[in-house]
């Protein structure tokens, strides 16, 4: 199955929730109208697409609508799947090497996963990529990370339980440099109950990072689970107050009928989401194409 139809097969859910209900909505409207206009607002909200990119969604919509004379849903409806596109379309910056990884995100959300696939994901077009087990809080957080590295066949540098993080990306960075290794990729403490800690824990490592690898291009890249929702969206700002995010891995997006998430994402944080997750598969994590990723839904 290529990865459309797995994307495809994998938004069922917000089929259901968003598209199916949107096709209704055209289908029993003769002409556009106020009515219209409330029903779409309520499917959004429902799918949790978030009253603030609801809102603009709907404004961007009346006024091309108005503008252009249009009175046939049809027409409306291609319209609407052009502005969700055109939302959530956020260019990204192009892969710069060596690079260090981030990834940062609560506990619980796929983030050791997301990892082993990203690693894979570097190792398919040719690049080579080192683990950095920096979340030496949580019990045993090392040792599935390290299954991800045996997976992906990739050198994983670990730490003691409870140590100091930093001195993970210490000998890791060394391991890179020594290395030539295109990407390094840094697990991290999934912990958000104190924000100062994180804080300082993050920006720690980052010191580390601009002294003894001036050279590597810095990303951090937040994971969050699709079906928690606007509580996701929540985390995210916390996450983003404590550190500086480039991009978000959306996890989870097949087990959720309020996939509408990812468009809220983009209007809540201005951080674009790189990569989804639609399955447990290895290869269920992809690069997130807005075009795509409307098409599939629609």
């Amino acid at each position: 199955m290529g990865f459309f139809q797995r994307l495809k097969q994998g938004l069922t859910k917000t089929r259901g929730g968003l598209t199916d209900k949107v096709d209704e909505l055209v289908k029993n409207t003769r002409e556009v109208d106020d009515d219209f206009y409330d029903e779409l607002t309520d499917i959004l909200i429902l799918a949790d697409v978030g009253m603030a990119a609801t809102t603009e969604v709907m404004d961007k919509l009346r006024r091309q609508v108005e503008e252009k004379r249009v009175r046939n849903a049809d027409q409306a409806r291609e319209i609407f799947k052009q502005i969700l596109i055109d939302e959530m379309n956020i260019p990204r910056p192009n892969l710069k090497w060596p690079m260090v990884m981030f990834v940062v995100g609560v506990n619980g959300v796929g983030k050791t996963t997301t990892i082993g696939k990203l690693a894979l994901r570097f190792q398919e077009i040719g690049r080579s990529v080192i683990l950095a087990a920096a979340d030496t809080f949580r019990a045993a957080a090392d040792e599935q990370l390290a299954v991800w590295a045996d997976r992906a066949k990739v050198p994983i540098i670990r730490g003691q339980e409870g140590g100091d993080p930093a001195s993970v990306v210490y000998d890791a960075v060394q391991a890179a440099k020594a290395r030539k290794t295109d990407l390094l990729i840094v697990d991290t403490a999934g912990r958000l109950h104190n924000k100062k800690n994180l804080m300082d824990e993050l920006s720690k490592m980052r010191r580390i990072i601009d002294r003894e690898y001036p050279e590597a291009e810095m990303r951090c890249m937040l994971v969050l689970d699709a079906t928690t929702g606007q509580n996701g969206i929540q985390q995210a700002k916390q996450f983003k107050e404590a550190a500086e995010i480039n991009g978000i891995v959306l996890t989870k997006l097949d087990g959720t009928a309020k996939g509408g998430v990812a468009i809220a994402i983009r209007r809540e944080l201005n951080v674009p989401v790189w990569y989804i997750g639609v399955g447990e598969g290895i290869d269920d994590l992809q690069a997130f194409d807005a075009k795509e990723f409307v098409e599939a839904l629609f």
